[in-house]
């Protein structure tokens, strides 16, 4: 597959503001994340339909995916930021122009429900993706400084990340030794597994798989772990590096249960690849920003990983 890589973003540069998934908690927030923005000295154009909503979602499907089209088409637009995920983005898969897309490769930033667009988007296209803070969530709020400086250092910078550093000195932990080169491709484990057997999941072959999950209950992480493993990813990935779990536990300690931990090391304690734990990422403030489709290194003998090319040219 050929990857295709966006453009640097520079300051003055016009940056789509889009929901995809689950409306904005509340409108307040599509504004002060554009304000944000707007302080950095970017400027801030709004998806027409950022503002609908539609029950749990944030508009119709066709509005929410014309959206994501129209920015694309957007010759001004030179980066695209979800409000936020929650749920919805799987929805749109079949509505997307990836011809489009492939024409008019942009920086598209966004995490948890937006893995299923990003993993859709590289296998029909090949853009590398930005699994990173969104306008409505980390931008709104008050980012975290170590995620912001990781932010737009991914998307600004066209040098070589090199050695990825957790935010202060925490190690990776190690389940199974080894070093391996792959090109990156995770996100969520709910949106992974919501989209194995359709024609929008990428191959993991020489991939290193990364993954993240929040508020689950420890059967339902393992019934999703079991898929990827029934499907072959598990084993088709040449490394894989576990991020946050955040409150990934049994809700009722007083029927019989698993640990988060004792699930994570029935599937990958015996694992004849490298394997690693801690990467700081996912749902928390306080965290990496992982470009989908580049190509990565780690080395788990050692507790490294490394991006071994920029993400943006």
């Amino acid at each position: 597959m050929h990857i295709l890589k966006p453009h640097a973003l520079k300051k003055g540069d016009v940056i789509g503001i889009i929901a995809p998934a689950s409306a904005p908690i509340s409108q307040e927030r599509i504004d002060k994340g554009a304000e944000y923005l707007e302080r950095l000295g970017y400027r801030v154009k709004f998806g027409a339909n950022v503002r609908a909503v539609r029950g749990y979602l944030a508009g119709t499907d066709r509005e929410r995916a014309d959206d994501i089209n129209a920015m694309f088409a957007d010759s001004s637009v030179k980066a695209i930021i979800a409000v936020r995920g929650g749920y919805g983005t799987p929805r749109l898969l079949h509505l997307v122009d990836y011809a489009l897309i492939r024409k008019n490769p942009k920086i598209l930033v966004g995490y948890s429900d937006l893995t299923a667009l990003q993993l859709a988007i590289f296998r029909k296209t090949g853009l590398v993706t930005f699994s990173g803070p969104m306008s409505g969530v980390e931008m709104a709020k008050g980012i975290d400084p170590f995620t912001e400086e990781h932010f737009w250092r991914t998307v600004t910078s066209t040098k070589k990340t090199g050695p990825v550093h957790n935010p202060d000195g925490l190690p990776f932990e190690v389940i199974h030794k080894g070093k391996t080169t792959g090109v990156l491709l995770g996100g969520n484990l709910s949106l992974i597994s919501s989209i194995v057997g359709t024609p929008y999941l990428p191959s993991f072959k020489n991939a290193i798989l990364f993954l993240e999950e929040i508020e689950e209950e420890c059967y339902r992480f393992d019934r999703m772990l079991c898929q990827l493993r029934l499907a072959g990813i598990l084993r088709d990935a040449k490394g894989i590096v576990i991020g946050e779990l955040t409150d990934v536990k049994a809700s009722d300690t007083t029927k019989p249960f698993l640990t988060a931990d004792e699930v994570v090391n029935d599937y990958f304690g015996d694992m004849a690849k490298p394997v690693m734990r801690n990467l700081v990422y996912g749902h928390v403030p306080r965290k990496l920003t992982i470009p989908v489709g580049i190509t990565a290194s780690m080395d788990a003998s050692r507790r490294t990983l490394s991006f071994t090319e920029s993400a943006v040219v």
